[in-house]
């Protein structure tokens, strides 16, 4: 009996054995968008060994060799020109001496302005030195050109060999509804006329030796000291073609007011003016600008890093999600003697976010479409790297299927929306909406549009080029916070805006509150997913002003 039962004994313990055996593994739970590695990667592009990641600088050595191990960590391919893991972008670094003069003459009378405080001024000319011996100021209003709006600030006057002076914004920003100009740009919403980027362009292209934009807090959407940050510095492109102004910059506009004054003219009530279609340029009477600086001009190859997640049947269609790695450098001392202007926010945690997206895909299953990783170098100096990338794209552009950028994301809790920026411009839009919707969140479109954010961040680069574009901004308005709500989600945007942006003090907090950067983010992942697996090709909406490029190119989407 006994030999039975332990038979019996030995038997059930075979059966158990093997049915726990046969028996599946839990699955494995899917890689999510981690806090901590968020944190830790902000931690480490944000300290004072990387110097506040300016382009050419041992900062930037060490950002891109950080990039390249964590993608090549991750198992994702090099995604650049033959292979290699960085595009390289030739660029000029200028800086103008600190011992030189701006003056303002009228008559025989003349006045300094001080840099940094009066003005700012800086050139992207690689002459060794930036000589204005009086040349005349011609005030252009708001310097807008646009045959297609019936609007045109210059009339017939001559900018060569002279200084420009621009208002900010567009014509209508600060326009009442019964103005005739109310309504022929933006509103408060920004176009492309508001961006100083513009003015600048266009005083080139009318052969002005200088252009000057008269700073108002609201109109440009932050202070004088993000205008004023980096004095006499700058960077451009090399070898771009076109011949920039020799000077260019920003004038406080109790400088701009005692400078139009001299001149017998109210700067308020010129406001006024040029906000009337019959507003034309002129030149102010017996007054000119002098200049006088040695240029320090540095050649250097800065790099946009570009790792590659391949498609599996359809490798040549590409999805792009993207930030910029670069951030101001050093400065001034501030109040505390540091220096160093670490760019966590702007733009680490949109880079830290990059690589969270790289490893989420990574390790998910594959996707049919390919997907860059797009890290750019100087964004801060006019979105170089992304430029530099559209002009001469490693992928083409007409197969690209859309950008998704990431540039500051907020770090104050979980949202019940997400901030939509350039309301109205393509189909990912309404993908958008129906993606948050499934995190039971809203969209929210921008309530400062007169900062003019969808033609300020890396993402317009591509856009110009036809490419459909989406933007993570959290600058461009204030949240509804879960804890706290809008009013919460302003006060974030006003802190961060009025105290720490493009500043010292834009430092890695391990406090940061993370969990609604990490909604805005997988907002992108979810997105990427379901266009990675399609057939589809969003399209930019009637109305939008890169329609036309796009539609060029769509044979080659067929």
């Amino acid at each position: 009996m006994k030999h039975c039962l332990s038979q019996l004994t030995l038997l059930a313990g075979v059966l158990l054995v093997t049915a726990c055996a046969e028996k599946p593994a839990p699955p494995e739970e899917p890689a999510a968008i981690s806090a901590q590695q968020l944190s830790e990667h902000v931690r480490v592009l944000a300290s004072d060994e990387f110097g506040g990641r300016a382009p050419g600088t041992p900062g930037e050595e060490r950002t891109v060799a950080y990039l390249i191990e964590q993608f090549q960590t991750m198992g994702i391919e090099p995604g650049g020109p033959g292979g290699s893991w960085t595009q390289t972008v030739p660029m000029i670094h200028t800086l103008l001496d600190e011992q030189g003069s701006l003056m303002v003459h009228h008559g025989e009378d003349s006045y300094p302005l001080l840099q940094a405080e009066d003005i700012e001024v800086s050139t992207v000319r690689a002459d060794p030195a930036l000589l204005v011996e009086r040349a005349p100021l011609v005030f252009v209003g708001f310097g807008v050109s646009a045959p297609e709006r019936d609007w045109d600030d210059f009339g017939d006057i001559d900018l060569t060999g002279k200084i420009a002076l621009f208002l900010v914004n567009d014509p209508d920003f600060a326009a009442t509804a019964e103005e005739p100009v109310a309504g022929r740009f933006g509103n408060r919403r920004m176009t492309y006329y508001g961006r100083w980027a513009y003015k600048f362009e266009e005083a080139a292209r009318r052969g002005a030796l200088g252009a000057l934009v008269i700073h108002e807090t609201r109109a440009a959407g932050y202070g004088w000291s993000v205008a004023a940050s980096s004095p006499g510095e700058n960077y451009a492109l090399a070898n771009v073609g076109e011949t920039p102004v020799a000077l260019q910059g920003w004038i406080h506009g109790d400088a701009a007011a005692r400078l139009l004054a001299t001149a017998g003219h109210d700067l308020d009530q010129l406001r006024v003016v040029a906000r009337h279609p019959d507003f034309s340029a002129f030149e102010l009477e017996d007054t000119s600008f002098s200049a006088d600086f040695q240029v320090q001009v540095r050649q250097i190859d800065s790099e946009n890093v570009l790792g590659l997640l391949p498609g599996s049947t359809h490798p040549g269609e590409i999805l792009m999600v993207a930030a910029h790695w670069d951030s101001y450098g050093q400065g001034v001392p501030d109040a505390d003697g540091r220096t160093v202007r670490p760019g966590a926010n702007d733009d680490a945690l949109g880079t830290a976010g990059v690589l969270e997206l790289a490893r989420v895909l990574k390790a998910g299953p594959p996707l049919q479409r390919s997907v860059v990783f797009a890290l750019w170098t100087a964004e801060e100096s006019g979105l170089l790297g992304s430029r530099a990338y559209a002009e001469d794209p490693v992928y083409p552009l007409a197969t690209t299927v859309a950008n998704f950028t990431l540039d500051i994301l907020q770090t104050a809790g979980l949202a019940r929306d997400v901030i939509l920026v350039g309301e109205g411009q393509s189909e990912l839009e309404d993908d958008l909406a129906r993606v948050a919707a499934s995190q039971d969140r809203v969209v929210t479109p921008e309530n400062l549009p007169e900062n003019g954010l969808f033609y300020r961040a890396d993402h317009f680069s591509m856009a110009r080029g036809g490419v459909p574009v989406l933007l993570i901004m959290a600058i461009a308005g204030g949240n509804d916070l879960v804890d706290g709500g809008r009013a919460a989600g302003d006060q974030w945007v006003a802190d961060y805006v009025g105290n720490c942006y493009h500043q010292t003090c834009d430092a890695w907090d391990p406090d940061w509150n993370l969990a609604g950067a990490i909604q805005d983010i997988e907002l992108f992942q979810l997105l990427i997913e379901d266009l990675g697996d399609s057939r589809r090709w969003p399209e930019w909406k009637p109305g939008s002003e890169f329609k036309a490029v796009r539609d060029a190119s769509s044979t080659a989407r067929r």
